[in-house]
């Protein structure tokens, strides 16, 4: 059982019994087998390193949660709460910023206990830890645009979040995977739009086109997917396919006539045309050594 987003102990009448029956057994003074006290001290540690470690994650103390959780595993391997500390590590590794730790211990537990219950909750913290491990400490408190960087771990973190829904649709962090998947499948198409700005300015035009077209073709539902478009259109026009470029402002036109490329009539518009840059006079007299057109970019952000 989970709340959130912590994984939670659910027997919790159990835990009291016993530390009745330990209280009632010190009060007594009783001293019954020898190897049934032994076991009695054992939990009694073992329920201490476990309160701690609860006690750490509550006050937010993730680096003090981890080590009093790998020193309870560590101590009581086939313990009671030894499959509730590898599950909650994977917690306190990601609270630390340990992504790649929180990753591996998903990952342990998933191989040691592919059957547990509670085991969608492992995959759903390595999507999160995915997602995460890329940025870099300040990047946390200063906005910054994320798609304009390597997003591998994005990939990868959307891919992680989709085996949890492949293997556990009716899992408790479905929707959330879900939500977030709808997110980076946005970042994903803004990353590729960028990259193509990229290949414009260094006239690469069939890459920057293949980059919009796929946007279009493999990112629909996305906003992204008019940047797509009038990249499309503006490659084919520096490639001289003039038809193929109608059809492409055309279907912009069609579908997002509010583009910043559009003009009044659905004429696109672009400093780079069929008939060569439209340069300035001053460009011009200066045989290209000021004012220089500047290489088409799109980023369009349709109105909520």
């Amino acid at each position: 059982m989970y709340h959130g987003g912590q994984p939670v102990l659910a027997s919790s009448n159990a835990l009291s019994r016993a530390i009745l029956l330990l209280t009632l057994l010190l009060v007594s003074g009783c001293s019954w087998f020898s190897g049934d006290e032994e076991e009695l001290v054992a939990d009694s540690g073992e329920q201490q390193l476990y309160r701690e470690a609860q006690r750490h994650l509550k006050n937010e103390n993730f680096s003090l949660a981890v080590r009093s959780l790998q020193m309870l595993e560590s101590r009581y391997p086939f313990g009671r709460y030894a499959e509730q500390a590898q599950l909650e590590l994977i917690y306190a590794h990601y609270g630390a910023y340990e992504f790649a730790a929180a990753t591996e211990s998903a990952d342990r537990f998933i191989r040691l206990h592919p059957r547990h219950p509670n085991v969608d909750y492992a995959f759903y913290m390595k999507g999160l830890a995915a997602y995460d491990i890329e940025p870099g400490f300040f990047s946390r408190f200063i906005p910054s645009d994320d798609t304009k960087r390597d997003v591998s771990h994005i990939q990868i973190a959307f891919g992680e979040f989709s085996q949890l829904l492949t293997r556990y649709p009716d899992s408790a962090y479905a929707s959330d995977a879900r939500r977030r998947m709808v997110h980076m499948r946005n970042m994903l198409a803004r990353h590729e739009i960028h990259v193509a700005n990229y290949y414009f300015r260094r006239g690469a035009y069939m890459a920057a086109l293949n980059r919009g077209k796929y946007v279009v073709e493999h990112m629909q539902q996305t906003p992204s997917v008019a940047d797509g478009l009038a990249i499309m259109a503006q490659a084919y026009l520096l490639l001289n396919l003039n038809d193929l470029a109608e059809d492409s402002i055309e279907v912009l036109c069609e579908n997002f006539p509010d583009h910043p490329n559009l003009k009044l009539g659905c004429v696109f518009d672009s400093v780079y045309t069929v008939d060569g840059l439209q340069r300035s006079w001053i460009n011009e007299s200066t045989f290209g050594l000021f004012d220089p057109p500047e290489p088409p970019q799109f980023n369009y952000r349709p109105k909520s």
